[in-house]
């Protein structure tokens, strides 16, 4: 009499087989994250410099709007650095330590910005601050806004006499910009 085999064919995946494809997609996993912390840190850096190109751009627009000197304004503090759009005199509107804006003398304040260092960005301007004039459309003093990451790409925003921003990455790391 013959034996009757009531087993099936075993299905599912050995012991080793899991671990060459855990290893495998370990190796992958690891190879694409710095690359996507890298695209990362670029669009934090222009999503940064793209609102400061805005601001530059509206604070010129405010002033014709107005027909009043409009003035944007860079402040440090301890936890960072705050840009301040404003009227009247340079020194009117102040941030606290924690990046709060305060506006004193009449100076109205049209827009804060505050970016915290712990963010791995830093925004610093070569002046302290600079007013658009309604008449003549100038800025004065000319100057520029600097964003850098902590991994070392930089966007530069150059304001000329005329009030023009021109945007530049020095060292040319961040494409498509020409490099300043």
């Amino acid at each position: 009499m013959q034996r009757k085999s009531f087993s099936t064919p075993q299905r599912g995946l050995t012991l080793i087989e899991c671990c060459v494809t855990l290893a495998i997609a370990s190796i992958l996993v690891g190879t694409a994250v710095p690359s996507f912390q890298e695209t990362k840190n670029k669009r934090v850096v222009e999503g940064i410099a793209g609102e400061l190109a805005t601001d530059l751009h509206y604070v010129r627009s405010e002033a014709v709007a107005r027909n009043q000197g409009v003035r944007i304004s860079f402040r440090s503090v301890p936890a960072g650095t705050c840009t301040l759009i404003h009227t009247g005199a340079n020194a009117d509107c102040q941030c606290d330590a924690s990046g709060v804006a305060q506006c004193s003398n009449g100076a109205t304040l049209l827009k804060s910005q505050f970016h915290a260092n712990q963010g791995g960005v830093a925004v610093a301007a070569n002046v302290s601050s600079m007013r658009f004039d309604p008449i003549n459309g100038t800025v004065t003093p000319a100057g520029s806004v600097t964003v850098t990451s902590a991994s070392g790409l930089e966007i530069r925003h150059v304001v000329n006499i005329m009030g023009r921003v021109r945007s530049c990455s020095p060292g040319g790391k961040v494409k498509p910009l020409k490099p300043c």
